[in-house]
């Protein structure tokens, strides 16, 4: 597949800027103050003490859609495998059978009138769930609350939900917490915003190609198909999330797996059609114009909190994949506690997929067969 990429536009800051003209890259810079402001907004309302008045629930069910459901993974994967209750997230507009008087349920919508997550969220009212909202205030959802007495967040959208992650994730970050079910001190939020500035810094839109990391990543995709690959529950999670904002941001498709899972199936897919099989060296005289110049391209994306076994499966992989002439590219978590962890592998593929839209000429705000397909079935 032949795909025209305009590097250079990703070393100018003014073309960068024309290219964005709805300010997806100001949007994902806003990761840091989002944390800030969403601990203000979340002690302000009280839903915290309201949460966690009737001591620690049987379960956790997270409902919501897109850039607001993602919360719900990324409270799971921070909580760990070692959470004494299970949290889930639902993404459609049945609550399973299971949920009853025993479990929160958490709706998170970024406007607040996500038709799914208003089906759970008055489902679950109405089986006498506890409840907490995070959500657009003076929409519907913050008018359900009211009606059901639901513990509620208000969320500023900085634009779009997709960008809005950690405004929408920090409330239930925090309503976890008061529940005693994870370690995350007001220093933590103020270390992972620290980190996201961080990142923010070194993926600045004047920094030039070879020294900002997510325009190097993102120039080497294109023209790719990228599987991304995650080797603990919070590089899985950043792997889903990376290629939600491929599709989103750049337009352009993801495959997310996650490790020891994708060395059952995936990983064959090395051997087949969209593989880049390495052309054989000593083989001087062979058409150059029949080598693949894209193809596969794995993105896997590391953390120090493996298990030894998913370690050794994750670099044989990578030797798998170079050895059959796939592309690799590896990212690695940053940080010690797992928010800050998954923090910095969101951020980075954030900047990666709005630079690679950029480098495409693709607009990366617009979602317009989302809207389009919301039109249709209205």
């Amino acid at each position: 597949m032949k795909v025209a990429v305009d590097t250079g536009r990703l070393d100018d800051a003014a073309r960068i800027e024309a290219a964005d003209p709805g300010g997806m890259l100001p949007q994902v810079a806003s990761s840091a103050a989002q944390i800030r402001e969403a601990a203000r907004r979340t002690a302000e309302s009280g839903a915290v003490e309201l949460t966690a008045r009737d001591g620690r629930p049987r379960a956790i069910v997270v409902t919501g859609m897109g850039g607001s459901g993602i919360s719900g993974d990324v409270l799971g994967a921070v909580a760990g495998l070692g959470c004494p209750v299970p949290i889930m997230t639902v993404r459609g507009y049945r609550l399973p059978g299971w949920v009853g008087a025993a479990d929160l349920v958490i709706a998170v919508s970024c406007s607040g009138s996500t038709e799914e997550t208003i089906a759970v969220a008055a489902e679950a009212a109405r089986r006498g769930c506890r409840l907490l909202f995070v959500g657009g205030d003076d929409s519907p959802l913050a008018d359900l609350g009211a009606r059901t007495r639901a513990a509620f967040v208000p969320v500023r959208s900085v634009g779009q939900p997709r960008s809005t992650l950690w405004g929408l994730t920090i409330p239930l970050v925090l309503a976890a917490r008061g529940l005693g079910l994870l370690d995350a001190p007001d220093a933590l939020l103020e270390a992972t915003a620290a980190r996201l500035e961080d990142v923010a810094h070194r993926c600045r839109p004047s920094s030039e190609t070879f020294l900002n990391p997510a325009k190097r990543v993102a120039a080497s995709l294109a023209g790719d198909v990228p599987m991304v690959w995650g080797g603990s529950e919070i590089a899985a999670t950043a792997a889903y999330r990376f290629c939600c904002q491929l599709n989103e941001n750049a337009k352009y498709p993801g495959i997310a797996g996650a490790l020891p899972e994708a060395n059952h199936n995936q990983v064959v897919a090395f051997d087949g059609l969209f593989g880049r099989p390495p052309a054989d060296p000593d083989d001087f005289f062979r058409d150059r114009l029949d080598d693949a110049e894209h193809g596969l391209h794995l993105v896997v994306l590391s953390d120090t909190d493996e298990h030894p076994q998913t370690r050794k499966r994750r670099e044989v992989s990578v030797e798998l994949a170079r050895d059959r002439g796939v592309t690799v590219t590896e990212l690695a978590a940053e940080g010690e506690h797992p928010l800050e962890r998954i923090a910095t592998l969101i951020a980075l593929a954030d900047y990666v997929t709005v630079y690679l839209a950029i480098a495409l000429g693709v607009d990366p705000t617009p979602v317009a067969t989302i809207q389009e397909l919301k039109t249709r079935i209205s």
